[in-house]
């Protein structure tokens, strides 16, 4: 989860331990006689199960403890923890990767599945599936190296941190370049046909390839570049009265406002900060949200709407899901398709801002004289820019292109990794115009390949095509969902999402998903004909 904080927390730590010991299940875990982790009945012994599905669930519901055990710790890493804590948590993080994927893949967990594919129906057919493909993909990767990389990946998330914050690339080689060598060796043991990108990205968008990825972008590359050439022509658009030093905790308390007035829930969520904006969680009743506070004052904005986007879409699971393998989004794509759903089409949307541009105000008074429609046009402001989580819609899927190329041609061998910061600097001056003065606002500054996910940057351009592709079929069905937006009324607009896409959990596959919602596969003509009436509008072309 997609992959994103600092109010009323009053000790991160006890918290966190709290947090782990309400795991109900990780306390029934116990150690067999044959070193496999099993699901404990009461008093002390295993219990004889008359059904394989019920069996299934249990366990499951004890890896389901692990994973979040796991993205506990992970959470508090980017979040609270000092940096002194690395090397125990690298450890932490490292021990209970390796007895998540041992449970898993245990022979007791497959003889269950075996058996529960033959009773399952309904929904709990749908959770055999789900469960049989992690499956199958699991039992391909050595024990050994998911818990290499699990240990990396905590210790790299801290060199990044501190290689970013000094501009040093060098220091962090070493580690980039192991964490793309446990890619490597992932891609082998997943196996491939074609390319050795498909075995990683399937893990993130079941059933994509290197080769859809590029058809994908070949599909908006032209048109959106026209589109740009035609912006560029129009004039500059000044939003410099939006950078300033804008009070943090004030900051905190608009952006909380706007997550709550969507319709994300504070009772089963929060928001915090950490150094790259994200959004995790544990249950459909504790997701945690980050956000950053920087000098342009949309940053922290449409950082919490992108990721109060995701926040929602793991609130709508259904609670009879709750801790099983059904709930949460179904593939990143989708999930990205709900992040910038609200961010952009409802959060920079002139209507949004008709709404909440007076609260912006009286927080933020140096603001006061600017009209709603100066606002939307700074707010929608397309320039092509070095950092992608800021940048505007129409440039945002070449950043994503040059990670995608940059992640290829590394896996291949065609590109070193001493040599990634030159590739980066000339496909951002070949593809945007502008080339980075420093590694931290050029190749270091995404979070994704310090935790190993080599593979995930084209489902983010994949997301915004679905974005608009779903909110077409929503406006079917929401009539005038501007209007809406424009009064606050944010309700139809979710309700909508619940029933359509979130409570359908991992139910059907990412691609039955997108025909059910939207009566067709995925389709770029919504997000071309969206963008293009939007910015034309805008810039008056």
């Amino acid at each position: 989860m997609v992959a994103v904080w600092l109010q009323g927390l009053e000790s991160p730590t006890f918290n966190l331990l709290t947090g782990l010991c309400n795991f109900s299940q990780i306390l029934k875990l116990i150690i067999r006689k044959d070193g496999v982790l099993g699901p404990r009945s009461e008093g002390g012994r295993l219990g004889v199960m008359s059904s394989a599905l019920k069996v299934l669930k249990e366990r499951m519901a004890d890896v389901n403890a692990l994973d979040s055990a796991i993205a506990m710790m992970d959470w508090d890493q980017q979040t609270y923890m000092p940096r002194g804590g690395v090397e125990a948590r690298a450890h932490h993080l490292e021990s209970l990767s390796k007895m998540r994927h041992e449970m898993f893949v245990a022979d007791e967990t497959q003889k269950a599945l075996e058996g529960a594919a033959k009773e399952a129906t309904g929904d709990d057919a749908a959770l055999v599936r789900v469960i049989d493909r992690d499956m199958k993909l699991s039992t391909k990767l050595p024990v050994e190296l998911v818990a290499r990389k699990a240990k990396l990946a905590a210790i790299a998330h801290e060199d990044w941190v501190a290689a970013r914050s000094k501009n040093d690339f060098a220091g962090f080689m070493p580690t980039l370049e192991q964490m793309f060598d446990i890619a490597r060796e992932e891609a082998e043991c997943l196996g491939y046909t074609d390319h050795i990108y498909d075995a990683l990205t399937d893990q993130y968008e079941e059933g994509m390839t290197a080769a859809d990825w590029k058809k994908m972008y070949e599909s908006i590359k032209g048109p959106q570049v026209e589109l740009v050439k035609a912006i560029a022509n129009a004039g500059p658009v000044d939003d410099s009265r939006l950078v300033g030093d804008w009070d943090k905790n004030k900051q905190s308390e608009f952006t909380e406002m706007i997550a709550k007035a969507v319709g994300f829930d504070f009772n089963r969520g929060r928001q915090d900060t950490a150094p790259h904006p994200f959004c995790t969680g544990w249950s459909v009743g504790d997701i945690r949200l980050t956000t950053r506070y920087k000098p342009y004052i949309g940053s922290a904005i449409f950082g919490t709407l992108h990721e109060a986007g995701h926040g929602m879409y793991e609130q709508g699971s259904p609670e009879a899901w709750d801790l099983t393998a059904l709930a949460g989004g179904v593939s990143l794509g989708m999930h990205e398709s709900q992040s910038r759903t609200w961010e952009n089409i409802v959060g920079r949307s002139r209507a949004f801002w008709v709404r909440f541009l007076p609260d912006l105000q009286r927080t933020f008074p140096a603001l006061a004289d600017l009209s709603v429609d100066q606002f939307y046009k700074m707010i929608n402001k397309v320039q092509p820019s070095l950092i992608r989580v800021e940048a505007d819609e129409l440039t945002y899927n070449l950043h994503t292109l040059v990670r995608f190329e940059i992640e290829c041609d590394v896996l291949t061998g065609a590109l070193k990794v001493k040599d990634m910061p030159e590739a980066w600097n000339s496909k951002y001056e070949e593809y945007l115009g502008i080339r980075p003065s420093t590694d931290s606002e050029g190749c270091l500054q995404d979070v994704h390949w310090s935790q190993g996910s080599i593979g995930y940057f084209p489902t983010y351009s994949m997301g915004n095509i679905l974005s608009y592709q779903i909110w077409n079929s929503l406006s079917k069905d929401v009539k005038n969902p501007d209007e809406l937006i424009a009064k606050g009324e944010f309700e139809p607009i979710l309700s909508w999402l619940q029933k359509n896409i979130y409570s359908q959990g991992k139910k059907f596959t990412p691609k039955e998903l997108i025909q059910n919602a939207t009566g067709e596969p995925m389709n770029a003509k919504y997000y071309l004909d969206g963008l293009g009436a939007k910015y034309r509008a805008l810039y008056g072309l």
